[in-house]
Protein backbone atom coordinates (compact mmCIF):
# COMPACT_ATOMS: atom_id res chain seq x y z
CA UNK A 1 0.00 0.00 0.00
CA UNK A 2 2.82 2.53 0.92
CA UNK A 3 4.85 1.57 -2.40
CA UNK A 4 1.51 2.15 -4.09
CA UNK A 5 0.95 5.59 -3.27
CA UNK A 6 4.86 6.57 -3.12
CA UNK A 7 4.41 7.41 -7.01
CA UNK A 8 1.18 9.36 -6.98
CA UNK A 9 2.37 11.12 -4.14
CA UNK A 10 5.76 12.36 -5.97
CA UNK A 11 3.37 13.12 -9.02
CA UNK A 12 1.58 15.20 -7.49
CA UNK A 13 4.34 17.01 -5.72
CA UNK A 14 5.84 17.63 -8.58
CA UNK A 15 2.89 18.78 -10.38
CA UNK A 16 2.79 21.51 -7.80
CA UNK A 17 6.17 22.92 -7.67
CA UNK A 18 5.26 23.35 -11.41
CA UNK A 19 2.11 24.73 -11.70
CA UNK A 20 1.63 25.94 -8.24
CA UNK A 21 3.37 29.29 -8.87
CA UNK A 22 2.05 29.31 -12.84
CA UNK A 23 -1.53 28.99 -10.73
CA UNK A 24 -0.73 31.80 -8.30
CA UNK A 25 -0.22 34.25 -11.20
CA UNK A 26 -3.04 33.50 -12.43
CA UNK A 27 -5.39 33.86 -9.56
CA UNK A 28 -3.49 37.33 -8.44
CA UNK A 29 -3.94 38.65 -12.25
CA UNK A 30 -7.15 39.20 -10.86
CA UNK A 31 -6.54 41.06 -7.93
CA UNK A 32 -7.97 44.34 -6.83
CA UNK A 33 -4.66 45.28 -4.77
CA UNK A 34 -2.00 46.84 -6.85
CA UNK A 35 0.21 44.62 -3.73
CA UNK A 36 0.49 41.66 -5.93
CA UNK A 37 0.90 39.27 -2.51
CA UNK A 38 -2.40 40.47 -0.83
CA UNK A 39 -5.76 39.57 -2.33
CA UNK A 40 -8.39 42.58 -1.88
CA UNK A 41 -11.09 41.36 -4.28
CA UNK A 42 -11.69 40.54 -8.26
CA UNK A 43 -10.85 43.16 -10.87
CA UNK A 44 -9.89 43.58 -14.15
CA UNK A 45 -7.95 47.25 -13.46
CA UNK A 46 -4.64 44.59 -14.69
CA UNK A 47 -6.04 43.78 -17.94
CA UNK A 48 -7.22 47.70 -18.90
CA UNK A 49 -4.09 48.73 -17.48
CA UNK A 50 -1.94 46.75 -19.37
CA UNK A 51 -3.92 47.41 -22.93
CA UNK A 52 -3.45 51.18 -22.10
CA UNK A 53 0.22 51.02 -21.77
CA UNK A 54 1.23 51.60 -25.11
CA UNK A 55 5.07 50.45 -24.23
CA UNK A 56 3.70 46.92 -23.66
CA UNK A 57 1.73 46.60 -26.71
CA UNK A 58 4.32 48.07 -28.82
CA UNK A 59 6.94 45.52 -27.47
CA UNK A 60 5.07 43.03 -28.04
CA UNK A 61 4.31 43.86 -31.57
CA UNK A 62 7.99 44.24 -32.07
CA UNK A 63 8.63 40.88 -30.31
CA UNK A 64 6.06 38.97 -32.78
CA UNK A 65 7.04 40.85 -35.93
CA UNK A 66 11.30 39.80 -35.00
CA UNK A 67 10.43 36.14 -33.78
CA UNK A 68 8.09 35.54 -37.05
CA UNK A 69 11.25 37.35 -39.21
CA UNK A 70 13.83 35.59 -37.68
CA UNK A 71 12.01 31.64 -37.58
CA UNK A 72 11.59 32.13 -41.45
CA UNK A 73 15.07 33.01 -41.99
CA UNK A 74 16.31 29.93 -39.99
CA UNK A 75 14.11 27.59 -40.89
CA UNK A 76 15.69 28.96 -44.48
CA UNK A 77 18.80 28.67 -43.61
CA UNK A 78 18.66 25.58 -41.41
CA UNK A 79 16.79 23.13 -43.78
CA UNK A 80 19.41 24.06 -46.22
CA UNK A 81 21.95 23.35 -44.08
CA UNK A 82 20.34 20.27 -43.02
CA UNK A 83 20.55 18.63 -46.52
CA UNK A 84 23.85 19.58 -46.89
CA UNK A 85 24.60 17.76 -43.63
CA UNK A 86 22.91 14.91 -44.62
CA UNK A 87 22.55 14.29 -48.73
CA UNK A 88 26.58 15.22 -49.18
CA UNK A 89 27.68 12.44 -47.66
CA UNK A 90 31.47 14.21 -48.26
CA UNK A 91 32.66 17.36 -48.99
CA UNK A 92 35.23 19.54 -47.78
CA UNK A 93 34.66 21.61 -44.63
CA UNK A 94 32.04 19.41 -43.43
CA UNK A 95 32.96 18.91 -40.44
CA UNK A 96 33.94 22.18 -39.59
CA UNK A 97 30.03 23.26 -40.89
CA UNK A 98 28.74 20.69 -38.46
CA UNK A 99 30.67 21.94 -35.23
CA UNK A 100 29.62 25.32 -36.10
CA UNK A 101 25.97 24.53 -36.68
CA UNK A 102 26.22 22.68 -33.01
CA UNK A 103 28.12 25.77 -31.54
CA UNK A 104 24.94 27.69 -30.64
CA UNK A 105 23.72 24.78 -29.04
CA UNK A 106 26.15 24.81 -26.24
CA UNK A 107 27.11 28.35 -26.35
CA UNK A 108 26.01 30.60 -23.55
CA UNK A 109 23.97 33.60 -24.65
CA UNK A 110 26.30 36.29 -22.87
CA UNK A 111 29.04 34.80 -25.06
CA UNK A 112 26.92 34.77 -28.14
CA UNK A 113 25.40 38.10 -27.46
CA UNK A 114 28.69 39.38 -26.85
CA UNK A 115 30.26 37.97 -30.04
CA UNK A 116 27.05 39.04 -32.03
CA UNK A 117 27.63 42.92 -30.57
CA UNK A 118 31.22 43.37 -31.24
CA UNK A 119 30.13 41.76 -34.98
CA UNK A 120 27.64 44.45 -35.24
CA UNK A 121 30.20 47.17 -34.07
CA UNK A 122 32.91 45.78 -36.07
CA UNK A 123 30.73 45.90 -39.58
CA UNK A 124 29.87 49.72 -39.42
CA UNK A 125 33.12 50.77 -38.78
CA UNK A 126 33.93 48.92 -41.95
CA UNK A 127 30.39 48.90 -44.41
CA UNK A 128 28.76 51.37 -42.89
CA UNK A 129 25.99 48.80 -42.14
CA UNK A 130 23.85 47.96 -40.15
CA UNK A 131 23.20 51.31 -39.72
CA UNK A 132 22.82 51.15 -35.93
CA UNK A 133 21.41 48.78 -33.55
CA UNK A 134 17.26 47.65 -33.52
CA UNK A 135 15.30 45.79 -35.15
CA UNK A 136 17.23 44.56 -38.03
CA UNK A 137 20.56 43.28 -35.45
CA UNK A 138 17.98 41.74 -33.27
CA UNK A 139 16.68 39.64 -36.19
CA UNK A 140 19.94 39.13 -37.67
CA UNK A 141 21.09 37.40 -33.92
CA UNK A 142 18.28 35.52 -33.28
CA UNK A 143 18.21 34.39 -36.59
CA UNK A 144 21.89 32.73 -36.33
CA UNK A 145 21.18 30.82 -32.68
CA UNK A 146 17.44 29.67 -34.53
CA UNK A 147 19.58 28.55 -37.37
CA UNK A 148 21.55 25.88 -35.18
CA UNK A 149 17.80 25.02 -34.09
CA UNK A 150 16.22 24.19 -36.82
CA UNK A 151 19.38 22.38 -38.48
CA UNK A 152 19.41 19.74 -36.09
CA UNK A 153 15.45 19.18 -36.44
CA UNK A 154 15.39 18.60 -39.42
CA UNK A 155 18.30 16.72 -39.72
CA UNK A 156 17.15 14.30 -37.25
CA UNK A 157 13.98 14.15 -40.16
CA UNK A 158 16.57 13.79 -43.00
CA UNK A 159 18.25 10.85 -41.43
CA UNK A 160 14.67 8.66 -41.00
CA UNK A 161 13.74 9.69 -44.38
CA UNK A 162 12.90 6.99 -46.94
CA UNK A 163 15.76 7.48 -49.77
CA UNK A 164 13.72 4.70 -52.29
CA UNK A 165 10.80 7.61 -52.94
CA UNK A 166 13.26 9.83 -53.85
CA UNK A 167 15.07 7.48 -56.17
CA UNK A 168 11.99 6.69 -57.72
CA UNK A 169 11.07 10.26 -58.43
CA UNK A 170 14.32 11.05 -59.94
CA UNK A 171 13.81 7.25 -61.68
CA UNK A 172 10.92 8.54 -63.70
CA UNK A 173 12.76 11.82 -64.78
CA UNK A 174 12.25 14.05 -62.02
CA UNK A 175 15.23 16.91 -61.57
CA UNK A 176 16.81 16.74 -58.04
CA UNK A 177 15.39 20.11 -57.51
CA UNK A 178 12.09 18.86 -58.80
CA UNK A 179 12.41 16.09 -56.41
CA UNK A 180 13.54 18.17 -53.31
CA UNK A 181 10.09 20.29 -53.53
CA UNK A 182 8.04 17.84 -54.37
CA UNK A 183 8.49 15.00 -52.53
CA UNK A 184 11.42 15.59 -50.04
CA UNK A 185 9.42 19.12 -48.38
CA UNK A 186 6.38 17.59 -47.94
CA UNK A 187 7.93 14.49 -46.26
CA UNK A 188 10.01 16.40 -43.91
CA UNK A 189 6.32 19.50 -43.41
CA UNK A 190 5.84 18.00 -39.86
CA UNK A 191 9.77 18.45 -38.95
CA UNK A 192 9.40 22.17 -40.49
CA UNK A 193 6.89 23.09 -38.94
CA UNK A 194 8.09 22.37 -35.76
CA UNK A 195 11.66 23.92 -36.02
CA UNK A 196 9.46 26.91 -37.13
CA UNK A 197 7.48 27.18 -33.95
CA UNK A 198 10.64 25.95 -31.77
CA UNK A 199 12.67 29.05 -33.50
CA UNK A 200 10.00 31.58 -32.96
CA UNK A 201 9.11 30.38 -29.03
CA UNK A 202 13.22 30.86 -29.26
CA UNK A 203 13.26 34.20 -30.38
CA UNK A 204 10.11 35.51 -28.54
CA UNK A 205 11.28 34.40 -25.19
CA UNK A 206 15.25 35.86 -25.55
CA UNK A 207 16.24 38.52 -23.19
CA UNK A 208 20.01 38.06 -22.95
CA UNK A 209 20.73 38.46 -26.51
CA UNK A 210 19.16 41.36 -27.61
CA UNK A 211 19.67 43.16 -24.78
CA UNK A 212 23.16 42.90 -26.08
CA UNK A 213 22.29 43.51 -29.92
CA UNK A 214 19.34 45.81 -29.51
CA UNK A 215 19.19 49.86 -29.20
CA UNK A 216 16.75 52.57 -28.37
CA UNK A 217 13.68 51.94 -28.98
CA UNK A 218 13.65 48.59 -30.14
CA UNK A 219 12.90 46.85 -26.73
CA UNK A 220 11.43 43.57 -26.98
CA UNK A 221 8.73 42.79 -24.69
CA UNK A 222 11.02 40.13 -22.56
CA UNK A 223 13.42 43.44 -21.91
CA UNK A 224 10.06 45.61 -21.04
CA UNK A 225 8.90 42.62 -18.29
CA UNK A 226 12.16 42.22 -16.98
CA UNK A 227 13.05 46.42 -16.36
CA UNK A 228 9.53 46.14 -14.72
CA UNK A 229 9.89 43.15 -12.93
CA UNK A 230 13.40 44.87 -11.59
CA UNK A 231 11.56 47.26 -9.47
CA UNK A 232 8.79 44.60 -8.13
CA UNK A 233 6.08 42.78 -9.72
CA UNK A 234 3.28 44.84 -11.02
CA UNK A 235 -0.28 43.66 -11.51
CA UNK A 236 -0.22 44.70 -15.26
CA UNK A 237 2.80 41.64 -15.55
CA UNK A 238 0.46 39.04 -14.37
CA UNK A 239 -1.70 39.97 -16.57
CA UNK A 240 0.46 39.72 -19.47
CA UNK A 241 1.24 36.50 -18.71
CA UNK A 242 -2.26 35.09 -17.63
CA UNK A 243 -2.84 35.68 -21.57
CA UNK A 244 0.61 34.28 -22.55
CA UNK A 245 -0.52 31.06 -20.86
CA UNK A 246 -3.93 31.34 -22.23
CA UNK A 247 -2.74 31.69 -25.77
CA UNK A 248 -0.17 28.64 -25.46
CA UNK A 249 -3.02 26.55 -23.83
CA UNK A 250 -5.41 27.04 -26.28
CA UNK A 251 -2.86 26.06 -28.88
CA UNK A 252 -1.92 23.11 -26.93
CA UNK A 253 -5.89 21.62 -26.33
CA UNK A 254 -6.09 22.00 -30.45
CA UNK A 255 -3.22 20.36 -31.29
CA UNK A 256 -4.30 17.91 -28.56
CA UNK A 257 -7.75 17.54 -30.30
CA UNK A 258 -6.41 17.45 -33.71
CA UNK A 259 -4.45 14.52 -32.74
CA UNK A 260 -6.97 12.46 -31.29
CA UNK A 261 -9.64 12.87 -34.62
CA UNK A 262 -6.48 11.93 -36.42
CA UNK A 263 -7.71 8.07 -37.88
CA UNK A 264 -5.54 5.44 -36.73
CA UNK A 265 -3.10 3.72 -38.90
CA UNK A 266 -5.21 0.36 -39.64
CA UNK A 267 -2.72 -2.75 -39.57
CA UNK A 268 -3.30 -5.29 -42.22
Amino acid sequence: MRRGLFVPIVAALGFAFLYAPIISLVVFSFNANRLVTVWSGFSLDAYSELFADPKMIDAAVLSLQIAFISASIALVLGTLAAVALVRFRRFRGKTLMQGMVSAPLVMPDVITGLSLLLLFVSMQAMFGWPNGRGMLTIILAHSTFCTAYVTVVVQSRLFDLDLSLEEAAMDLGATPVRVFFDVTLPMIAPALISAWLLSFTLSLDDLVIASFVSGPGSSTLPMVIFSKVRLGVSPDVNALATIIIAVVALGVVTATLLQMRRPKPTHS
